[in-house]
């Protein structure tokens, strides 16, 4: 038998649920599991192509970094991807890819190199222009200096385009 005490409890909480289910319905931005911040009314995505800007070119950097944030969205998003005019739009350029010497040692003699991606990015959002940004993004990866870029470029440059790619999803999608 439940006291009179415990059932006020009891519906207390089941009227305070019932109260505040209304307001659950209403929010107005869906959550997943990998971190994305969407709203409801955003179904879709446009990643236009990279144009290399930079001094130093790599022919294949535009389309990888392309795909791969294209396949990053699409990856850990819902969203369905459009050619053109997507709810969600990502556009820019590559403006840097260089490689430098570092940990200079005895003899002034670089112990590594560093290989530095550099883009600038143009975010829309075609549902909430508040969220509209443009931002630039680097990530570099470090090798041994006895290795010619030519031998390590394309190891390279996948861990520095996982990087930009996450740089890009946590300043757009996760909001971060």
């Amino acid at each position: 038998m439940i006291s009179t005490k415990s059932f006020r409890k009891i519906l207390f909480y089941v009227m305070l649920a019932l109260c505040s289910f209304p307001l659950i319905q209403g929010c107005r931005v869906s959550y997943s599991f990998t971190g994305a911040a969407i709203s409801p009314e955003v179904a879709t995505f446009t990643v236009y192509y990279f144009p290399n800007r930079a001094r130093l070119v790599n022919p294949n950097l535009s389309q990888q970094l392309t795909e791969a944030l294209q396949d990053k969205l699409t990856r850990q998003t819902s969203l369905d991807m459009l050619s053109e005019s997507g709810d969600l739009e990502f556009e820019g350029q590559i403006t840097g890819y260089e490689t430098r010497p570092m940990n200079i040692k005895e003899g002034d003699v670089a112990a590594q190199n560093r290989l530095t991606v550099t883009i600038k990015v143009k975010y829309t959002n075609n549902k909430n222009h508040d969220d509209d940004w443009e931002k630039s993004f680097s990530a570099y990866e470090d090798y041994n200096s006895t290795q010619s870029l030519n031998e390590v470029e394309d190891a390279l440059m996948e861990e520095i385009l996982v990087k930009l790619t996450e740089d890009i999803f946590n300043a757009s999608i996760a909001n971060w």
